[in-house]
């Protein structure tokens, strides 16, 4: 018996239960299979959507890679020194990182960032300061309510000046320093915007054909000069034509798709050829 999950997926499927070999032998056979086809296609859809409530993704997607590493991040560690600097590509500090394997309580502080929504992996990272602290005997003030990244800090401030202290919690700090900059982090607002465009777009998708959805973007994509530090980039606009051309399944193609089409492409090729220093991601496509 076959089973499909997907466009691509049921084409498959279809073809397997009509040939002949195959439907001998289901008459011939004494135990019973089934086949389940999955389209990988929506497999896209995860990799690019922001859906996930979760802490980790956006520690990955927002801060900058370890060098020579492709899952890890660097984390500022500037807030642990006695160095004053504005700048945030400070180099002087070696970044920390995410991977803590020699460390317990980190170890289980990353499983939650991981396992449960943000609102309760902020809680934990408190709680596991609140605990650090109270074992290193440093004067830590357990505050009840919303978790701030603010807040966070000022327990991290505690550890500045006792070398004891920050050798025995160096991981799990470097967790905490990790979510907190995650947190302040102005693509983390954009995140949300991301997540209910998405949210729009699945109902639009929904009510209406591709045509009239392509039609409804074409006025948000904008050039350099023209944009606002709220508008979405070129690359922001090809995750989210992924997408989108990834959930909506079967598309009718005829000439108001084409027409549609033809103007995203050219939208998006302007305000690409007008990007003054395009991303490296973009030099590699164009």
């Amino acid at each position: 018996e076959c089973f499909a999950v997907g466009t691509q997926g049921r084409v498959v499927a279809a073809e397997l239960a009509s040939y002949a070999p195959a439907r001998n032998r289901r008459r011939m056979g004494t135990n019973k299979a089934s086949v389940v086809f999955v389209d990988r296609t929506l497999d896209l859809a995860g990799a690019v959507g922001h859906h996930g409530d979760n802490l980790a993704e956006k520690i990955l997607s927002v801060l900058p890679k370890l060098p020579g590493h492709k899952t890890d991040v660097m984390v500022n560690m500037v807030e642990l020194t006695a160095l004053q600097t504005t700048d945030e590509t400070c180099s002087i500090i070696a970044p920390g990182c995410l991977a803590q394997p020699n460390d317990p309580a980190a170890k289980a502080l990353w499983e939650s960032f991981m396992n449960v929504k943000q609102k309760e992996a902020v809680m934990e990272a408190r709680r596991h300061l609140v605990e650090a602290a109270s074992r290193e005997n440093l004067p830590i003030k357990m505050s009840m309510g919303r978790v701030t990244p603010e807040q966070l800090s000022s327990y991290i401030q505690l550890f500045r000046n006792n070398l004891k202290a920050l050798a025995n919690h160096c991981g799990l700090l470097q967790l905490v320093l990790a979510a907190v900059q995650t947190l302040k982090h102005p693509q983390t607002a954009k995140w949300d915007n991301f997540l209910a465009f998405e949210r729009l777009l699945l109902q639009t998708l929904g009510e209406s054909e591709m045509p009239s959805v392509l039609k409804q973007l074409l006025p948000m994509i904008k050039s350099y000069k023209e944009r606002r530090k709220d508008d979405y980039t070129c690359e922001d606009f090809l995750v989210l034509l992924v997408y989108m051309y990834s959930v909506v399944g079967e598309i009718k193609s005829g000439k108001e798709l084409d027409a549609a089409e033809e103007e995203v492409k050219k939208a998006l090729a302007k305000a690409i050829c007008d990007e003054p220093e395009p991303s490296p991601l973009l030099q590699k496509i164009t």
